[in-house]
């Protein structure tokens, strides 16, 4: 016995920033899940290298290359890919970055303030690619009265730290983005959702033995004990894009360990 509701065959998706880590988790779930899906990355190294994952499966792939962070390559993408797959079902906005650094340097510290350019750069990878990605399909799933964006946020959204003001405040503000564009968008039958995984280190970036040693020690902040497996996020992706979360709009969802709801 199935249920239906949760199925997203044959949905056509398009993963900004699906290259690596958490982007990636994601496009192997949707592919998993039997959605066609298309993958963008700055570079075509790691996109290629995920459309031939999901090939290898018997899936999907359309890999994309572009900077989601500008109007001109982001309308680039979306028209790509609905020349190849003739509309967006879904679209996830997984593009980000961090520096950990002060707003200013602080007294008796060697570490610099962030520049300007530095602030600009996180808030634009992280909050304004979303923007991006929003402009160029929107009118294509307003004019079609269906659709679904998920923007991936961070655990971050719900509490600043020191030394991750630019990240921080990014992330903040893709929540109160997806709250407004959620609400723009209702009356028009297209839903919009944030995720805000917490850690979710990529094996691929580390050695096993890195990232079992990562993994044991987890138990000291996070309350489930274990990091994320970057395939989760994908799962809850694919619920929110089903047609069970129908009447799920405007909700940032952590999926952290429990760390977002610890005290210090």
């Amino acid at each position: 016995m199935s249920l239906d509701i949760f199925d997203v065959a044959g949905q056509k998706v398009l993963l900004v920033g699906a290259g690596r880590g958490i982007g990636k988790g994601i496009a192997l779930a949707f592919a998993q899940a039997g959605a066609d899906v298309a993958v963008t990355g700055l570079t075509s190294t790691g996109v290629n290298r995920v459309a031939e994952e999901i090939t290898a499966i018997g899936g999907t792939c359309l890999p994309l290359t572009g900077d989601a962070t500008t109007a001109a390559d982001t309308d680039s993408i979306v028209g790509r890919t609905l020349a190849e797959f003739g509309h967006i079902d879904t679209l996830v906005n997984c593009v980000g970055d961090a520096i950990r650094k002060p707003v200013a340097q602080l007294p008796g510290s060697d570490i610099p303030g962030m520049t300007e350019t530095e602030w600009h750069s996180i808030v634009d990878i992280n909050l304004t690619e979303a923007f991006q990605g929003c402009r160029a399909v929107g009118p294509h799933m307003l004019e079609r009265g269906q659709g679904n964006v998920i923007n991936i946020s961070g655990w971050a959204s719900f509490r600043g730290r020191p030394m991750s003001a630019a990240y921080d405040a990014s992330k903040a503000g893709l929540m109160r983005f997806t709250e407004c564009v959620a609400q723009e968008w209702a009356p028009f039958g297209v839903r919009c959702n944030a995720i805000a995984p917490g850690t979710f280190p990529d094996p691929e970036q580390m050695s096993e033995e890195a990232f079992g040693a990562r993994d044991a020690s987890a138990g000291d902040t996070i309350p489930l004990a274990r990091v994320g497996r970057l395939i989760e996020v994908g799962y809850l992706a694919v619920y929110l894009a089903s047609p069970a979360a129908s009447y799920v709009t405007g909700q940032t969802w952590a999926i952290d360990g429990g760390v977002s709801i610890k005290h210090p």
